[in-house]
């Protein structure tokens, strides 16, 4: 206050020489950034001055995005200096008038002279205000690109299924799995068509999975390298699961297809002067019965390890142990979408790994052979 006496307050506070240091250090930080931006843009489009296999390796384990958050980095701090730098012009400016403002006002003979000047001090400090405000908001909006912001849930959920689709498939099989084996403990028909629905999309997912290059490559190097590491053991678990949820499907669909062409042949066979369309409504009939026949008879089926274990429980008891066990599935599905911790992955698998020992394997081996003894000639 005693540089303004005469004033009585400070028309445009601000530090120039800090101001210039900052912007120096925003200038430097931002040409580091840029430099950095060049080089990971260079090396994740295959640039020929790196090649081998860890550079294959460096190049997986980037991010897709990290070249595009380091451009926008870059060009958001060469934005903030450049503001920095015209509020730093602005701030000398101002500053230098307020100290002529000073002198008038020390100089001032008559109160009407020294109101005078205070009036344009006042003025100045709210110009000067306002260009503050402007450059901070300015410096708000460069700061909020300097970093991806964390995505909200919904987010990080589409983002995870558009990332891994199969993996999608897979976790929604296992979820409608326990949703159709809870909803039939009440409603049976409803639940079997929801199981249904699961069991397709888990042999969408096993096309998809067995038709990646780099899921088959986890398995492949785990037993022609020996690299038995984590991804070696959730390609495993997820090919088992994919495989037994499978199993009902592929069943009432090759069931279906076997009584619908029985069925269509004998109605061709009935009338031989009729069209090739006359066996087409009676086909569909046979198949849509066989198949629902079919599935209804395998949803039954329990895993032999659990029959045996529960061969002194009740019908009503087994069938909800289980919808617990489905229950599992449709949990670590969902942890699957949760925070990305290394311990709860491998926890994930670990609980599905034994589900599919103990409960999914058994059960879809004794099932096919069911289905087999059934389709055979």
């Amino acid at each position: 206050m005693a540089e303004h006496a005469a004033l009585g307050f400070d028309p445009a506070p601000g530090n120039p020489a800090a101001v210039l240091a900052l912007t120096r250090k925003l200038g430097a930080s931002a040409k580091s950034l840029g430099e950095a931006s060049r080089v990971v843009t260079d090396l994740v489009s295959h640039s020929s001055s790196w090649q081998g296999e860890a550079a294959t390796a460096f190049r997986a384990s980037l991010s897709r995005d990290l070249p595009r958050y380091l451009s926008s980095a870059h060009t958001s701090l060469e934005e903030a200096a450049r503001r920095l730098t015209g509020w730093h012009d602005t701030l000398v400016a101002h500053r230098e008038l307020a100290a002529r403002y000073e002198v008038q006002a020390a100089a001032a003979k008559t109160e009407e002279a020294l109101t005078d000047v205070r009036r344009l001090a006042r003025e100045l400090a709210a110009e000067h205000a306002a260009a503050a405000r402007r450059v901070s908001a300015t410096l708000n909006a460069a700061t909020d690109e300097l970093a991806p912001k964390e995505p909200g849930l919904l987010s990080s959920i589409w983002h995870k299924i558009t990332e891994d689709p199969a993996d999608a498939l897979s976790n929604a099989s296992a979820i409608l799995g326990a949703i159709g084996a809870g909803v039939a403990l009440f409603f049976p028909p409803a639940g079997l068509a929801i199981m249904l629905v699961g069991s397709g999309l888990s042999l969408a997912a096993l096309a998809m999975h067995v038709s990646d290059a780099k899921f088959r490559k986890s398995l492949t190097d785990g037993f022609t390298k020996g690299q038995f590491d984590a991804d070696f053991w959730k390609s495993s678990v997820t090919l088992l699961g994919d495989t037994a949820g499978s199993v009902p499907g592929v069943a009432a669909l090759a069931s279906g297809a076997k009584a619908g062409t029985a069925a269509a042949r004998a109605a061709m066979a009935a009338t031989p002067e009729a069209s090739a369309l006359t066996g087409l409504a009676p086909g569909t009939t046979a198949f849509q019965q066989a198949a629902w026949s079919t599935s209804d008879d395998l949803r039954q089926i329990e895993s032999p390890l659990t029959g045996w274990a529960m061969r002194s429980s009740s019908q009503e008891t087994r069938d909800r142990v289980g919808v617990a066990v489905a229950t599992t599935g449709a949990v670590t599905a969902g942890c699957d979408y949760g925070s990305d911790s290394e311990a709860l992955e491998h926890g994930s698998t670990a609980v599905d790994g034994a589900r599919g020992v103990l409960e999914d394997a058994p059960s879809a081996i004794k099932k096919s052979g069911r289905v087999w003894s059934a389709l055979r000639p």
